[in-house]
């Protein structure tokens, strides 16, 4: 079966960069490793493939002899057409070893959910967890921004070991099994596998004697009280970072961060949407139908005065400018929209009802929607009829 171009094996153009043919071998190295697929018998056969590939391709003698005679160049002999005869042949048909290495760190940097790094006998400290608080505030709070304090249950570092985890203070030293590097490797057949040093649990470091009051962790569990500032203008969904003040790290670690996620509470009065606010306002009939001035609240505490035009309908908006919420990252102030709600009067006396019969019967001219109303569906059913 004759071979696939080798550029083709990496999804690379022909010319391409060094680089790009590195690239190109790492994503096929991951798509193809035996062991991301398991259930594709054919996938060792393609790894395979493309380590030969890159064997050749990386190394620019070998590739040059590839670019201008193709595979033949790595067949022996080639029949005296290429100069020094030969040929580059014998090392790139099984030596993969060497093209996987590589790339090895980064590609088992994800494999494992974590990249190399750090040299032999280094301190290699843990650092913390990021840590979650959810606040709740109210729109008054969002509007004009607090200052507030705020209870964390986290771990600090310990004050008897100084965040080492020894007792005494005393430094940690180096992990024998892995040499400080946090991780051991491991050769299984034709593949190497790089595992968490079971020994030091990838610290790279290990505590002869451990402190009595953190066990070795160099960590202990406290509450502590935060003071959060909360700007003007968040909304729910609302992310602020507290660097440093998440978990602090094992044995002396960098701390993780503090996140605080805020929610803000619904409004009896007030419903938001994004800067603006709205505000329902019940009307009378009687304003609505002859026009008036009425009274509403706004988000500051303060009263503002709309002018409802003579004949509004429920549902008719009018507009506050620079009365909703203000602007978190710039811009201007929202809006306030209040939105007109046409009460019917319940509970009437004889005297309103006898009032409301008489103006009835004297309105047939002022419902202009309920008679265009009607009048569509008397052709409505007229058209059923015939």
């Amino acid at each position: 079966m004759a071979k696939r171009d080798y550029y083709e094996v990496l999804g690379v153009a022909k010319g391409a960069s060094a680089e790009e043919i590195k690239k190109g071998y790492r994503t096929k190295a991951k798509e193809l490793h035996p062991d991301r697929n398991t259930d594709n018998p054919k996938a060792e056969a393609q790894f395979k493939e493309a380590n030969e590939a890159y064997e050749v391709l990386k190394d620019a003698d070998k590739k040059a002899a590839y670019d201008r005679y193709g595979h033949a160049a790595f067949e022996g002999g080639m029949g005296g057409g290429r100069p020094g005869g030969g040929g580059f042949g014998g090392g790139q048909q099984g030596d993969f070893s060497s093209a996987f290495s590589d790339v090895f760190d980064d590609l088992f940097g994800d494999f494992m959910g974590q990249r190399g790094g750090g040299q032999a006998g280094g301190r290699r400290a843990a650092r913390g967890a990021d840590l979650r608080y959810n606040l709740r505030i109210s729109l008054e709070d969002a509007f004009s921004g607090l200052q507030k304090s705020i209870n964390v249950p986290t771990s600090v570092q310990c004050s008897a070991c100084d965040g080492s985890g020894a007792e005494g203070g005393a430094e940690p030293t180096t992990c024998p099994t892995c040499s400080g590097m946090g991780k051991v490797r491991a050769q299984q057949g034709f593949f190497t596998v790089e595992r968490t040093c079971p020994t030091c649990s990838g610290l790279g470091q290990i505590v002869k004697n451990p402190c009595n009051t953190c066990r070795g962790a160099g960590r202990v569990e406290k509450n502590r009280q935060l003071s959060v500032n909360i700007p003007a203008g968040v909304e729910t969904g609302t992310r602020i970072r507290l660097a440093g003040e998440g978990e602090a790290g094992l044995r002396g670690g960098p701390s993780g961060d503090l996140y605080i996620f805020i929610e803000v509470a619904e409004h009896d009065l007030f419903e938001r949407d994004g800067p603006n606010l709205f505000c329902r306002v019940p009307v009378s009939m009687s304003t609505a139908a002859l026009g008036g001035s009425i009274e509403v609240p706004t988000i500051d505490g303060g009263r503002g005065r709309v002018q409802v035009p003579a004949g509004s309908q429920s549902g008719r908006q009018m507009r506050l400018r620079g009365k909703g919420m203000p602007p978190l990252r710039g811009g201007g102030a929202g809006d306030m929209i209040i939105e007109l709600a046409v009460e019917t009067p319940v509970n009437l006396t004889s005297e309103q009802k006898d009032l409301l019969r008489k103006f009835e019967e004297l309105s047939d001219k002022n419902n202009p929607e309920s008679s265009t109303f009607f009048s569509s569906v008397k052709s409505f059913w007229d058209s059923m009829k015939g």
